[in-house]
């Protein structure tokens, strides 16, 4: 079933979303669709704890002439929905909301009122917010975040030996908040920003086999980036997985003749036109459990490229995170839940970062119709 995905993941965003279906991977693209006309919806969460750098090294870092920072943890809570427009051919839209926790970087009080925001705040304040050896905590970050929409075309579909392959496209749009201010009324970076300001092109590809029981997938997604509020330009970058799932309970048809079958078996789609040549199917394998339960294995990956400020590069952005993320995915009738763990296998970022310790991704999705 279609991906919707979230905001491009680095050590400092939300990651790239996974499948919204009843079945197969959760974080990896399925190259699968939705039936003509079919609806689904999801709702998602994704907590991403990372690894906080101390006071000393930040003052270090500051010593060097290098400006870090660094972050406790990034949330995305998002809403997708998708629609099949034919058998071969789905989109979706995609809404999310970010936050960014305990974001601290070093800088004595000067820095602190170069906003101009004097008024806003008392010294004693300010100083309460700032550690004895001048660290400015800066606090938290949280927003409506852009929107993506994304279509799959799938040019490739073998039943006899369960292949599939589709291509990915899309954009998003700069629908997200580019304004909020930290607990000095400082406008915080475009990097820590809920919003991006920029408009940027989307194009990938994602291929399934499956045999029996079990499911192969692997895609990729490229995000081509450009220069967004504050004149920053977050850096391009690519989106990467590889899944096996197993069916441990449940019907072994894929998910996508799964809910073709569901769906046509509900009285008011039986005359459309797919549906009638469905019928004229054997589905004795579609007799199943009333629930499906899956289990999967992941590699998901991100390589991302510096962040480019008025055109220069910043040393301390851009990396590669690779995470080894098992999870399960539970199904009933039109709805399933889902929840994978992702743990750093390869941890390779430029400069001085806060890196990724886990990753937890969950939550439901629902045919509509």
């Amino acid at each position: 079933m279609i991906v919707l995905l979230a905001m491009p993941a680095k050590a400092h965003h939300p990651g790239g979303g996974g499948n919204t279906g009843s079945g197969g991977p959760i974080n990896t693209i399925s190259a699968d669709t939705l039936a003509e006309g079919m609806v689904a919806a999801s709702i998602r969460y994704e907590f991403i704890r990372l690894g906080q750098l101390n006071d000393t090294d930040l003052l270090a870092a500051a010593n060097r002439g290098v400006h870090a920072h660094s972050m406790r943890s990034i949330e995305a809570a998002s809403l997708s929905v998708a629609y099949g427009v034919t058998n071969d051919f789905t989109v979706g839209v995609r809404a999310a909301g970010i936050r960014r926790s305990d974001i601290r970087e070093p800088g004595g009080m000067d820095d602190m009122l170069s906003g101009g925001h004097m008024g806003m705040m008392s010294s004693n304040d300010m100083s309460g917010l700032m550690s004895p050896d001048g660290i400015n905590r800066r606090g938290n970050s949280a927003g409506f975040g852009d929107v993506t929409m994304l279509g799959q075309y799938r040019f490739h579909n073998n039943a006899q030996n369960g292949t599939s392959a589709a291509v990915l496209f899309g954009f998003k749009a700069p629908t997200g908040s580019t304004s909020q201010r930290d607990a000095f009324g400082n406008l915080f970076n475009a990097e820590f920003q809920p919003g991006s300001g920029s408009w940027d092109g989307l194009l990938g590809a994602a291929f399934t086999k499956r045999t029996g029981r079990w499911s192969f997938d692997v895609s990729a997604l490229y995000y081509l980036i450009t220069n967004g509020t504050q004149n920053t330009n977050l850096g391009d970058r690519l989106l990467f997985g590889a899944a096996v799932s197993y069916r441990l309970v449940g019907a072994i048809g894929s998910a996508k003749e799964i809910e073709l079958h569901e769906y046509c078996m509900q009285p008011r789609n039986q005359l459309q036109e797919h549906c009638l040549y469905h019928a004229n199917h054997d589905h004795s394998d579609m007799k199943k459990t009333p629930y499906t339960l899956d289990l999967v294995l992941e590699l998901n990956g991100e390589w991302h490229d510096k962040q480019r400020i008025a055109g220069i590069p910043d040393p301390n952005s851009g990396g590669t995170t690779v995470y080894l993320s098992p999870g399960v995915r539970v199904g009933f009738d039109r709805f399933s839940g889902f929840v994978s763990v992702g743990v750093p296998v390869l941890n390779e970022h430029n400069g001085v970062q806060s890196k990724p310790d886990f990753r937890v991704l969950t939550g439901i999705g629902a045919r509509l119709n």
